[in-house]
Protein backbone atom coordinates (compact mmCIF):
# COMPACT_ATOMS: atom_id res chain seq x y z
CA UNK A 1 0.00 0.00 0.00
CA UNK A 2 1.32 3.47 -0.88
CA UNK A 3 2.10 5.73 2.08
CA UNK A 4 2.54 9.40 1.25
CA UNK A 5 4.99 11.66 3.03
CA UNK A 6 3.95 14.05 5.76
CA UNK A 7 5.04 17.05 3.78
CA UNK A 8 2.70 16.19 0.91
CA UNK A 9 -0.19 15.68 3.32
CA UNK A 10 0.35 19.05 4.96
CA UNK A 11 0.45 20.98 1.70
CA UNK A 12 -2.26 23.60 1.17
CA UNK A 13 -5.40 22.05 -0.27
CA UNK A 14 -5.90 24.55 -3.08
CA UNK A 15 -7.29 23.12 -6.34
CA UNK A 16 -4.93 23.20 -9.28
CA UNK A 17 -5.91 25.29 -12.30
CA UNK A 18 -6.68 22.08 -14.19
CA UNK A 19 -7.38 18.70 -12.61
CA UNK A 20 -4.13 16.80 -12.56
CA UNK A 21 -5.90 13.48 -12.82
CA UNK A 22 -9.37 12.56 -14.03
CA UNK A 23 -10.61 9.21 -12.73
CA UNK A 24 -13.65 7.60 -14.29
CA UNK A 25 -15.23 4.79 -12.27
CA UNK A 26 -17.91 2.63 -13.90
CA UNK A 27 -19.67 0.05 -11.74
CA UNK A 28 -21.31 -2.45 -14.05
CA UNK A 29 -25.00 -3.25 -13.60
CA UNK A 30 -25.47 -0.72 -10.79
CA UNK A 31 -29.12 0.19 -10.63
CA UNK A 32 -29.91 3.70 -9.39
CA UNK A 33 -31.84 2.35 -6.39
CA UNK A 34 -28.85 0.45 -4.96
CA UNK A 35 -27.44 3.54 -3.26
CA UNK A 36 -30.67 4.07 -1.32
CA UNK A 37 -31.17 0.37 -0.60
CA UNK A 38 -27.67 -0.30 0.68
CA UNK A 39 -26.98 3.10 2.27
CA UNK A 40 -27.30 1.99 5.91
CA UNK A 41 -24.62 -0.66 5.47
CA UNK A 42 -22.12 1.55 3.68
CA UNK A 43 -19.19 2.98 5.62
CA UNK A 44 -18.47 6.69 5.77
CA UNK A 45 -15.52 6.70 3.37
CA UNK A 46 -16.85 5.16 0.14
CA UNK A 47 -20.18 5.89 -1.56
CA UNK A 48 -21.23 8.12 1.34
CA UNK A 49 -18.07 10.20 1.06
CA UNK A 50 -18.57 10.65 -2.68
CA UNK A 51 -22.17 11.80 -2.23
CA UNK A 52 -21.75 13.83 0.97
CA UNK A 53 -18.75 15.73 -0.39
CA UNK A 54 -19.62 15.69 -4.08
CA UNK A 55 -22.38 16.42 -6.58
CA UNK A 56 -24.98 13.67 -6.93
CA UNK A 57 -27.00 13.50 -10.15
CA UNK A 58 -30.02 11.53 -8.94
CA UNK A 59 -31.74 11.35 -12.33
CA UNK A 60 -29.04 10.11 -14.72
CA UNK A 61 -29.97 7.75 -17.54
CA UNK A 62 -28.96 6.00 -20.76
CA UNK A 63 -30.88 7.58 -23.64
CA UNK A 64 -30.73 4.67 -26.09
CA UNK A 65 -32.46 1.31 -26.44
CA UNK A 66 -30.00 -1.57 -26.27
CA UNK A 67 -28.49 -1.05 -22.82
CA UNK A 68 -25.65 -3.51 -23.24
CA UNK A 69 -22.12 -3.40 -21.87
CA UNK A 70 -20.16 -2.07 -24.86
CA UNK A 71 -22.61 0.69 -25.90
CA UNK A 72 -22.59 1.91 -22.29
CA UNK A 73 -18.83 2.40 -22.13
CA UNK A 74 -18.67 3.91 -25.60
CA UNK A 75 -21.41 6.40 -24.73
CA UNK A 76 -19.89 7.42 -21.38
CA UNK A 77 -16.45 8.12 -22.79
CA UNK A 78 -17.39 9.46 -26.24
CA UNK A 79 -20.23 11.71 -25.13
CA UNK A 80 -22.31 10.35 -28.00
CA UNK A 81 -25.16 7.85 -28.43
CA UNK A 82 -24.59 4.63 -30.42
CA UNK A 83 -26.08 6.30 -33.51
CA UNK A 84 -22.97 8.47 -33.54
CA UNK A 85 -20.19 6.35 -32.02
CA UNK A 86 -21.16 3.14 -33.88
CA UNK A 87 -21.02 0.62 -31.00
CA UNK A 88 -24.63 -0.51 -31.38
CA UNK A 89 -24.33 -3.70 -29.33
CA UNK A 90 -21.84 -6.07 -27.76
CA UNK A 91 -22.00 -8.02 -31.02
CA UNK A 92 -23.46 -7.45 -34.48
CA UNK A 93 -23.44 -8.85 -38.03
CA UNK A 94 -21.02 -7.18 -40.44
CA UNK A 95 -22.80 -7.19 -43.79
CA UNK A 96 -19.64 -6.32 -45.74
CA UNK A 97 -17.45 -9.02 -44.19
CA UNK A 98 -20.45 -11.38 -43.86
CA UNK A 99 -19.59 -12.43 -40.33
CA UNK A 100 -20.34 -11.53 -36.75
CA UNK A 101 -18.28 -8.81 -35.12
CA UNK A 102 -17.80 -8.01 -31.45
CA UNK A 103 -17.36 -4.47 -30.22
CA UNK A 104 -13.59 -4.58 -29.64
CA UNK A 105 -12.32 -7.64 -31.52
CA UNK A 106 -9.36 -6.98 -33.80
CA UNK A 107 -7.56 -9.82 -35.58
CA UNK A 108 -4.60 -7.58 -36.36
CA UNK A 109 -3.87 -6.99 -32.66
CA UNK A 110 -1.75 -9.49 -30.75
CA UNK A 111 -1.57 -10.32 -27.07
CA UNK A 112 1.13 -8.60 -25.05
CA UNK A 113 1.99 -10.38 -21.83
CA UNK A 114 -0.36 -13.36 -21.91
CA UNK A 115 -1.97 -16.19 -23.85
CA UNK A 116 -2.48 -16.13 -27.61
CA UNK A 117 -6.22 -15.34 -27.68
CA UNK A 118 -6.29 -12.88 -24.79
CA UNK A 119 -5.26 -9.78 -26.69
CA UNK A 120 -7.01 -9.61 -30.08
CA UNK A 121 -8.68 -6.34 -29.10
CA UNK A 122 -8.58 -2.67 -29.98
CA UNK A 123 -10.98 0.31 -30.17
CA UNK A 124 -10.95 0.43 -33.97
CA UNK A 125 -14.72 -0.23 -34.15
CA UNK A 126 -15.34 2.99 -32.19
CA UNK A 127 -15.62 5.55 -34.98
CA UNK A 128 -15.07 8.69 -32.91
CA UNK A 129 -12.78 10.10 -30.25
CA UNK A 130 -13.21 9.69 -26.50
CA UNK A 131 -12.60 12.21 -23.74
CA UNK A 132 -9.27 10.49 -23.13
CA UNK A 133 -8.35 11.06 -26.77
CA UNK A 134 -9.26 14.74 -26.51
CA UNK A 135 -7.19 15.14 -23.33
CA UNK A 136 -4.22 13.59 -25.17
CA UNK A 137 -4.72 15.77 -28.24
CA UNK A 138 -5.09 18.96 -26.20
CA UNK A 139 -1.79 18.30 -24.42
CA UNK A 140 -0.01 17.37 -27.66
CA UNK A 141 0.11 13.80 -26.29
CA UNK A 142 1.90 14.75 -23.07
CA UNK A 143 -1.01 13.56 -20.93
CA UNK A 144 -1.24 9.90 -19.97
CA UNK A 145 -4.40 7.84 -20.44
CA UNK A 146 -5.04 4.32 -19.16
CA UNK A 147 -7.98 1.94 -18.85
CA UNK A 148 -8.17 -0.87 -16.27
CA UNK A 149 -10.81 -3.59 -16.10
CA UNK A 150 -11.24 -7.30 -15.56
CA UNK A 151 -12.57 -7.43 -19.16
CA UNK A 152 -11.11 -6.21 -22.43
CA UNK A 153 -14.35 -4.61 -23.66
CA UNK A 154 -14.55 -2.08 -20.85
CA UNK A 155 -10.81 -1.46 -20.66
CA UNK A 156 -10.49 -0.79 -24.39
CA UNK A 157 -13.59 1.34 -24.96
CA UNK A 158 -12.97 3.50 -21.91
CA UNK A 159 -9.29 4.03 -22.72
CA UNK A 160 -9.89 5.08 -26.33
CA UNK A 161 -7.66 5.29 -29.41
CA UNK A 162 -4.67 7.28 -28.21
CA UNK A 163 -4.33 5.69 -24.76
CA UNK A 164 -0.96 4.79 -23.34
CA UNK A 165 -2.41 1.47 -22.25
CA UNK A 166 -5.52 -0.59 -21.58
CA UNK A 167 -5.11 -3.54 -19.24
CA UNK A 168 -7.36 -6.51 -18.56
CA UNK A 169 -7.04 -9.94 -16.92
CA UNK A 170 -6.06 -12.95 -18.99
CA UNK A 171 -8.02 -15.86 -17.52
CA UNK A 172 -5.63 -18.38 -19.05
CA UNK A 173 -2.61 -17.07 -17.15
CA UNK A 174 -3.92 -14.82 -14.41
CA UNK A 175 -1.78 -11.99 -15.80
CA UNK A 176 -2.76 -8.43 -16.55
CA UNK A 177 -2.31 -8.09 -20.30
CA UNK A 178 -2.83 -5.68 -23.15
CA UNK A 179 -2.69 -5.77 -26.95
CA UNK A 180 -0.14 -4.73 -29.53
CA UNK A 181 -2.45 -1.87 -30.46
CA UNK A 182 -1.11 -0.06 -27.39
CA UNK A 183 2.44 -1.35 -26.88
CA UNK A 184 4.92 -4.01 -27.91
CA UNK A 185 5.93 -5.09 -24.40
CA UNK A 186 4.47 -4.78 -20.92
CA UNK A 187 6.12 -2.09 -18.82
CA UNK A 188 8.62 -3.49 -16.34
CA UNK A 189 6.47 -2.52 -13.37
CA UNK A 190 3.52 -4.55 -14.74
CA UNK A 191 5.70 -7.59 -15.32
CA UNK A 192 6.75 -7.29 -11.69
CA UNK A 193 3.12 -6.85 -10.64
CA UNK A 194 2.14 -10.03 -12.48
CA UNK A 195 4.87 -11.93 -10.62
CA UNK A 196 3.07 -11.19 -7.35
CA UNK A 197 0.26 -13.58 -8.48
CA UNK A 198 -2.41 -11.54 -6.71
CA UNK A 199 -5.23 -13.46 -8.46
CA UNK A 200 -3.95 -16.68 -6.86
CA UNK A 201 -3.91 -15.00 -3.46
CA UNK A 202 -7.53 -13.95 -3.88
CA UNK A 203 -8.50 -17.42 -5.13
CA UNK A 204 -7.28 -18.85 -1.82
CA UNK A 205 -9.83 -16.75 0.07
CA UNK A 206 -13.39 -17.41 1.24
CA UNK A 207 -16.23 -15.01 0.47
CA UNK A 208 -18.21 -14.56 3.69
CA UNK A 209 -21.03 -12.09 4.24
CA UNK A 210 -20.18 -8.83 5.98
CA UNK A 211 -23.17 -9.16 8.33
CA UNK A 212 -25.31 -12.03 9.61
CA UNK A 213 -27.89 -13.07 7.00
CA UNK A 214 -30.84 -11.80 9.07
CA UNK A 215 -29.47 -8.25 8.91
CA UNK A 216 -29.89 -8.08 5.14
CA UNK A 217 -33.47 -6.94 5.56
CA UNK A 218 -33.78 -5.49 2.06
CA UNK A 219 -32.94 -8.81 0.42
CA UNK A 220 -34.50 -12.21 -0.06
CA UNK A 221 -33.29 -15.03 2.15
CA UNK A 222 -29.84 -16.45 1.50
CA UNK A 223 -31.36 -19.67 0.17
CA UNK A 224 -34.07 -18.78 -2.33
CA UNK A 225 -35.24 -20.36 -5.61
CA UNK A 226 -34.34 -17.41 -7.84
CA UNK A 227 -30.57 -17.79 -7.87
CA UNK A 228 -28.17 -19.67 -10.13
CA UNK A 229 -25.19 -19.15 -7.85
CA UNK A 230 -21.52 -19.99 -8.27
CA UNK A 231 -20.94 -23.54 -9.47
CA UNK A 232 -24.45 -24.33 -8.21
CA UNK A 233 -23.85 -22.98 -4.70
CA UNK A 234 -26.30 -20.26 -3.58
CA UNK A 235 -25.53 -19.72 0.13
CA UNK A 236 -22.63 -18.29 2.10
CA UNK A 237 -19.78 -19.00 2.59
CA UNK A 238 -18.15 -19.37 -0.83
CA UNK A 239 -14.87 -21.19 -0.28
CA UNK A 240 -13.00 -20.49 -3.51
CA UNK A 241 -10.43 -23.30 -3.14
CA UNK A 242 -13.32 -25.76 -2.93
CA UNK A 243 -15.33 -24.18 -5.75
CA UNK A 244 -12.33 -24.13 -8.09
CA UNK A 245 -10.99 -27.57 -7.21
CA UNK A 246 -10.42 -29.72 -10.31
CA UNK A 247 -11.38 -26.79 -12.54
CA UNK A 248 -9.37 -25.60 -15.52
CA UNK A 249 -7.10 -22.59 -15.04
CA UNK A 250 -9.34 -20.35 -17.14
CA UNK A 251 -12.41 -21.41 -15.16
CA UNK A 252 -10.67 -20.64 -11.87
CA UNK A 253 -9.65 -17.14 -12.90
CA UNK A 254 -13.06 -16.59 -14.48
CA UNK A 255 -14.80 -17.49 -11.22
CA UNK A 256 -12.76 -14.87 -9.40
CA UNK A 257 -14.83 -12.14 -11.03
CA UNK A 258 -18.04 -13.75 -9.75
CA UNK A 259 -16.96 -12.66 -6.28
CA UNK A 260 -16.13 -9.24 -4.76
CA UNK A 261 -12.45 -10.21 -4.93
CA UNK A 262 -12.59 -9.48 -8.66
CA UNK A 263 -13.32 -5.83 -7.87
CA UNK A 264 -10.60 -5.76 -5.20
CA UNK A 265 -8.10 -7.05 -7.76
CA UNK A 266 -9.13 -4.29 -10.17
CA UNK A 267 -8.72 -1.68 -7.43
CA UNK A 268 -5.23 -3.02 -6.72
CA UNK A 269 -4.32 -2.74 -10.38
CA UNK A 270 -5.70 0.80 -10.67
CA UNK A 271 -3.60 1.82 -7.68
CA UNK A 272 -0.52 0.24 -9.26
CA UNK A 273 -1.07 2.16 -12.50
CA UNK A 274 -1.31 5.49 -10.67
CA UNK A 275 1.84 4.88 -8.64
CA UNK A 276 4.03 3.34 -11.31
CA UNK A 277 2.98 5.67 -14.12
CA UNK A 278 3.15 8.64 -11.70
CA UNK A 279 -0.25 9.88 -12.84
CA UNK A 280 -1.22 13.42 -11.97
CA UNK A 281 2.30 14.49 -11.04
CA UNK A 282 2.95 17.05 -13.76
CA UNK A 283 1.14 19.97 -15.40
CA UNK A 284 -0.65 17.81 -18.01
CA UNK A 285 -3.96 16.27 -17.00
CA UNK A 286 -3.96 12.46 -17.01
CA UNK A 287 -6.96 10.12 -17.15
CA UNK A 288 -7.53 6.71 -15.60
CA UNK A 289 -10.69 4.76 -16.47
CA UNK A 290 -11.57 2.03 -13.97
CA UNK A 291 -14.30 -0.56 -14.54
CA UNK A 292 -15.67 -2.75 -11.75
CA UNK A 293 -17.10 -5.79 -13.50
CA UNK A 294 -17.77 -8.22 -10.65
CA UNK A 295 -21.06 -6.55 -9.73
CA UNK A 296 -22.41 -7.53 -13.15
CA UNK A 297 -21.31 -11.15 -12.83
CA UNK A 298 -22.71 -11.43 -9.30
CA UNK A 299 -25.96 -9.78 -10.34
CA UNK A 300 -26.32 -12.19 -13.25
CA UNK A 301 -25.80 -15.18 -10.95
CA UNK A 302 -27.85 -14.09 -7.95
CA UNK A 303 -30.20 -11.27 -8.99
CA UNK A 304 -30.89 -7.77 -7.66
CA UNK A 305 -32.63 -8.95 -4.47
CA UNK A 306 -29.88 -11.31 -3.30
CA UNK A 307 -27.76 -11.00 -0.19
CA UNK A 308 -24.75 -11.76 -2.38
CA UNK A 309 -25.31 -8.67 -4.51
CA UNK A 310 -25.80 -6.36 -1.52
CA UNK A 311 -22.70 -7.81 0.10
CA UNK A 312 -20.74 -7.25 -3.12
CA UNK A 313 -21.64 -3.56 -2.94
CA UNK A 314 -20.73 -3.39 0.73
CA UNK A 315 -17.30 -4.78 -0.11
CA UNK A 316 -17.00 -2.48 -3.14
CA UNK A 317 -17.77 0.40 -0.79
CA UNK A 318 -14.79 -0.68 1.32
CA UNK A 319 -12.59 -0.89 -1.78
CA UNK A 320 -13.71 2.61 -2.78
CA UNK A 321 -12.86 3.95 0.68
CA UNK A 322 -9.37 2.47 0.46
CA UNK A 323 -8.91 3.82 -3.07
CA UNK A 324 -10.16 7.34 -2.22
CA UNK A 325 -7.84 7.48 0.78
CA UNK A 326 -4.95 6.43 -1.43
CA UNK A 327 -5.76 9.07 -4.07
CA UNK A 328 -6.07 11.78 -1.41
CA UNK A 329 -2.71 10.73 0.02
CA UNK A 330 -0.92 10.36 -3.31
CA UNK A 331 -2.28 13.38 -5.15
CA UNK A 332 -4.94 15.19 -3.13
CA UNK A 333 -8.68 15.38 -3.57
CA UNK A 334 -8.30 18.99 -4.72
CA UNK A 335 -6.21 17.88 -7.71
CA UNK A 336 -8.33 14.89 -8.75
CA UNK A 337 -11.64 14.97 -10.62
CA UNK A 338 -13.60 11.74 -10.11
CA UNK A 339 -16.90 10.60 -11.55
CA UNK A 340 -18.71 7.37 -10.73
CA UNK A 341 -21.54 5.94 -12.79
CA UNK A 342 -22.83 2.69 -14.32
CA UNK A 343 -23.10 1.46 -17.90
CA UNK A 344 -26.66 0.14 -17.34
CA UNK A 345 -29.00 -1.22 -14.69
CA UNK A 346 -30.74 -4.59 -14.54
CA UNK A 347 -34.19 -6.15 -14.61
CA UNK A 348 -35.71 -7.75 -11.56
CA UNK A 349 -35.58 -11.56 -11.43
CA UNK A 350 -38.66 -12.72 -13.34
CA UNK A 351 -39.40 -15.63 -11.01
CA UNK A 352 -39.54 -13.30 -8.03
CA UNK A 353 -41.83 -10.90 -9.92
CA UNK A 354 -44.15 -13.68 -11.09
CA UNK A 355 -44.42 -15.19 -7.61
CA UNK A 356 -45.24 -11.70 -6.34
CA UNK A 357 -48.12 -11.54 -8.87
CA UNK A 358 -46.30 -8.84 -10.83
CA UNK A 359 -46.28 -8.98 -14.66
CA UNK A 360 -43.08 -10.62 -15.88
CA UNK A 361 -41.86 -13.34 -18.18
CA UNK A 362 -39.07 -14.81 -20.26
CA UNK A 363 -38.98 -14.54 -24.04
CA UNK A 364 -37.52 -17.58 -25.79
CA UNK A 365 -35.88 -16.12 -28.89
CA UNK A 366 -34.81 -19.52 -30.25
CA UNK A 367 -38.38 -20.80 -30.33
CA UNK A 368 -39.64 -17.63 -31.97
CA UNK A 369 -36.90 -17.69 -34.61
CA UNK A 370 -37.57 -21.35 -35.37
CA UNK A 371 -41.21 -20.60 -36.11
CA UNK A 372 -40.24 -17.50 -38.10
CA UNK A 373 -37.90 -19.52 -40.31
CA UNK A 374 -40.63 -22.05 -41.01
CA UNK A 375 -43.06 -19.26 -41.85
CA UNK A 376 -40.63 -17.55 -44.24
CA UNK A 377 -39.79 -20.83 -45.95
CA UNK A 378 -43.48 -21.51 -46.48
CA UNK A 379 -44.10 -18.00 -47.75
CA UNK A 380 -41.05 -17.40 -49.94
CA UNK A 381 -39.47 -20.80 -50.47
CA UNK A 382 -36.65 -22.57 -48.68
CA UNK A 383 -33.66 -20.36 -47.90
CA UNK A 384 -31.44 -18.83 -45.24
CA UNK A 385 -33.63 -15.78 -44.80
CA UNK A 386 -32.23 -14.91 -41.39
CA UNK A 387 -28.50 -14.23 -41.17
CA UNK A 388 -28.04 -13.43 -37.50
CA UNK A 389 -29.88 -12.65 -34.31
CA UNK A 390 -28.46 -10.99 -31.21
CA UNK A 391 -30.43 -9.71 -28.25
CA UNK A 392 -33.54 -8.35 -29.94
CA UNK A 393 -31.90 -7.35 -33.23
CA UNK A 394 -32.64 -9.48 -36.27
CA UNK A 395 -30.36 -9.38 -39.33
CA UNK A 396 -31.92 -10.55 -42.59
CA UNK A 397 -30.26 -12.03 -45.67
CA UNK A 398 -30.57 -8.92 -47.82
CA UNK A 399 -28.69 -10.51 -50.73
CA UNK A 400 -31.13 -13.43 -50.91
CA UNK A 401 -34.09 -11.09 -50.55
CA UNK A 402 -32.92 -8.91 -53.43
CA UNK A 403 -32.04 -11.92 -55.62
CA UNK A 404 -35.56 -13.22 -55.01
CA UNK A 405 -36.95 -9.95 -56.43
CA UNK A 406 -38.52 -9.05 -53.09
CA UNK A 407 -38.67 -5.56 -51.68
CA UNK A 408 -36.49 -5.34 -48.54
CA UNK A 409 -38.90 -2.96 -46.83
CA UNK A 410 -41.84 -5.30 -47.42
CA UNK A 411 -39.84 -8.29 -46.19
CA UNK A 412 -38.83 -6.41 -43.05
CA UNK A 413 -42.45 -5.53 -42.39
CA UNK A 414 -43.56 -9.13 -42.89
CA UNK A 415 -41.02 -10.31 -40.31
CA UNK A 416 -41.98 -7.54 -37.88
CA UNK A 417 -45.70 -8.35 -38.11
CA UNK A 418 -45.09 -12.07 -37.58
CA UNK A 419 -42.91 -11.51 -34.52
CA UNK A 420 -45.38 -9.05 -33.00
CA UNK A 421 -47.78 -11.96 -32.41
CA UNK A 422 -45.55 -13.61 -29.79
CA UNK A 423 -46.37 -13.26 -26.13
CA UNK A 424 -43.87 -11.00 -24.43
CA UNK A 425 -43.25 -8.79 -27.47
CA UNK A 426 -44.87 -5.38 -27.09
CA UNK A 427 -43.57 -3.75 -30.28
CA UNK A 428 -41.55 -4.51 -33.36
CA UNK A 429 -40.07 -1.92 -35.68
CA UNK A 430 -38.09 -2.09 -38.90
CA UNK A 431 -34.84 -0.43 -39.93
CA UNK A 432 -36.62 1.16 -42.87
CA UNK A 433 -39.05 2.86 -40.48
CA UNK A 434 -36.14 4.33 -38.52
CA UNK A 435 -34.43 5.47 -41.70
CA UNK A 436 -37.50 7.22 -43.06
CA UNK A 437 -38.68 8.85 -39.83
CA UNK A 438 -37.15 10.82 -36.99
CA UNK A 439 -38.35 9.77 -33.56
CA UNK A 440 -37.38 11.77 -30.49
CA UNK A 441 -39.46 10.28 -27.69
CA UNK A 442 -40.48 6.93 -26.25
CA UNK A 443 -38.89 3.61 -27.11
CA UNK A 444 -38.76 4.61 -30.80
CA UNK A 445 -36.66 7.64 -29.82
CA UNK A 446 -34.38 5.35 -27.81
CA UNK A 447 -34.09 3.08 -30.85
CA UNK A 448 -33.27 6.04 -33.08
CA UNK A 449 -30.45 7.06 -30.72
CA UNK A 450 -29.03 3.54 -31.00
CA UNK A 451 -29.48 3.09 -34.75
CA UNK A 452 -26.36 2.99 -36.93
CA UNK A 453 -27.45 1.66 -40.36
CA UNK A 454 -24.18 -0.08 -41.25
CA UNK A 455 -24.25 -2.20 -38.08
CA UNK A 456 -27.78 -2.25 -36.72
CA UNK A 457 -30.26 -4.99 -37.46
CA UNK A 458 -33.20 -4.99 -39.88
CA UNK A 459 -35.96 -5.71 -37.37
CA UNK A 460 -36.01 -4.75 -33.70
CA UNK A 461 -37.98 -6.26 -30.82
CA UNK A 462 -39.21 -4.52 -27.69
CA UNK A 463 -40.39 -6.77 -24.86
CA UNK A 464 -43.02 -6.06 -22.24
CA UNK A 465 -41.82 -4.34 -19.04
CA UNK A 466 -40.47 -6.93 -16.63
CA UNK A 467 -39.74 -9.41 -19.42
CA UNK A 468 -36.24 -10.53 -20.32
CA UNK A 469 -34.80 -12.72 -23.03
CA UNK A 470 -33.95 -16.30 -22.05
CA UNK A 471 -30.28 -16.65 -21.08
CA UNK A 472 -28.34 -18.74 -18.53
CA UNK A 473 -28.51 -15.75 -16.15
CA UNK A 474 -31.23 -14.86 -13.64
CA UNK A 475 -31.44 -11.25 -14.79
CA UNK A 476 -30.67 -9.20 -17.90
CA UNK A 477 -30.39 -5.64 -19.23
CA UNK A 478 -31.33 -4.63 -22.74
CA UNK A 479 -34.41 -2.44 -22.70
CA UNK A 480 -35.54 1.20 -22.64
CA UNK A 481 -37.26 0.71 -19.28
CA UNK A 482 -36.18 2.65 -16.21
CA UNK A 483 -34.68 -0.33 -14.38
CA UNK A 484 -32.20 -0.69 -17.24
CA UNK A 485 -31.63 2.94 -18.18
CA UNK A 486 -31.50 4.87 -14.89
CA UNK A 487 -28.05 4.81 -13.29
CA UNK A 488 -26.23 6.70 -10.53
CA UNK A 489 -23.86 9.53 -11.37
CA UNK A 490 -21.62 11.17 -8.75
CA UNK A 491 -18.93 13.84 -9.20
CA UNK A 492 -16.24 14.39 -6.60
CA UNK A 493 -12.97 16.20 -6.02
CA UNK A 494 -11.42 19.04 -8.01
CA UNK A 495 -13.59 22.19 -7.72
CA UNK A 496 -16.74 20.07 -7.26
CA UNK A 497 -19.07 21.50 -4.64
CA UNK A 498 -21.58 19.50 -2.67
CA UNK A 499 -24.85 19.45 -4.57
CA UNK A 500 -27.81 17.29 -5.50
CA UNK A 501 -28.81 17.66 -9.13
CA UNK A 502 -32.34 16.41 -9.80
CA UNK A 503 -32.60 17.56 -13.42
CA UNK A 504 -32.39 14.75 -16.02
CA UNK A 505 -28.80 13.99 -17.05
CA UNK A 506 -27.87 11.83 -20.05
CA UNK A 507 -24.71 9.77 -19.43
CA UNK A 508 -23.53 11.11 -22.80
CA UNK A 509 -23.14 14.47 -21.04
CA UNK A 510 -20.29 13.14 -18.87
CA UNK A 511 -17.55 13.48 -21.48
CA UNK A 512 -18.74 16.88 -22.68
CA UNK A 513 -18.91 18.13 -19.10
CA UNK A 514 -15.33 17.05 -18.41
CA UNK A 515 -14.25 18.85 -21.59
CA UNK A 516 -16.10 22.01 -20.53
CA UNK A 517 -14.56 21.89 -17.03
CA UNK A 518 -11.10 21.57 -18.60
CA UNK A 519 -11.83 24.07 -21.39
CA UNK A 520 -10.86 21.63 -24.14
CA UNK A 521 -12.72 20.28 -27.14
CA UNK A 522 -15.28 17.56 -26.41
CA UNK A 523 -15.09 14.24 -28.30
CA UNK A 524 -15.77 14.83 -31.98
CA UNK A 525 -19.08 12.92 -32.20
CA UNK A 526 -20.46 14.22 -28.91
CA UNK A 527 -23.70 16.14 -28.86
CA UNK A 528 -22.00 18.82 -26.80
CA UNK A 529 -24.56 18.89 -24.00
CA UNK A 530 -23.14 19.57 -20.56
CA UNK A 531 -24.29 19.44 -16.95
CA UNK A 532 -24.63 23.19 -16.45
CA UNK A 533 -24.96 22.89 -12.68
CA UNK A 534 -21.38 21.58 -12.57
CA UNK A 535 -19.76 23.81 -15.15
CA UNK A 536 -21.29 26.90 -13.57
CA UNK A 537 -19.84 26.15 -10.13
Amino acid sequence: MYVGNVQAQSAMRIPSEQPRLVIGIVVEQMRSDYIRRFWDKFGEGGFKRLINEGAYCSNAFCNYFFTQTAPGYATIYSGAPPSRHGIVADEWFDRVLRRTQTAVSDETAKTVGGSFDAGHFSPHQLICTTIGDEIKLASVKRSKVFGVSHDAVSAVLSAGHTADGAFWLDTETGNWVTSSFYMDNLPNWLTAENRKKLPDIYLAKTWTSSFPAEQYTRCLTDANPYEKGIEGRIVFPYVLPDLTKNKSISTRYGLLCQTPFGNSLTKDMATAVIVNENLGKDEFTDLLAISFVATERIGNAFGPMSIELEDAFIKLDQDLEHFLNFVDDFLGKENTLIFLTANHGAAQTTGYLSDSKTPAGIFNANSALSLLRSYLNALYGSGEWIKFYFRQQLYLNTELIENSKLKPEDFQQTVALFLSQFTGISHTITARTLQENQFTEGFRGNLQNGFFPRRSGDVFINLYPGWIEKTPNVTAHNSPYIYDTQVPLIWYGWKIKRDKITAPVDIAEIASTIAALMNIMPPDASQGKIITELVGQ
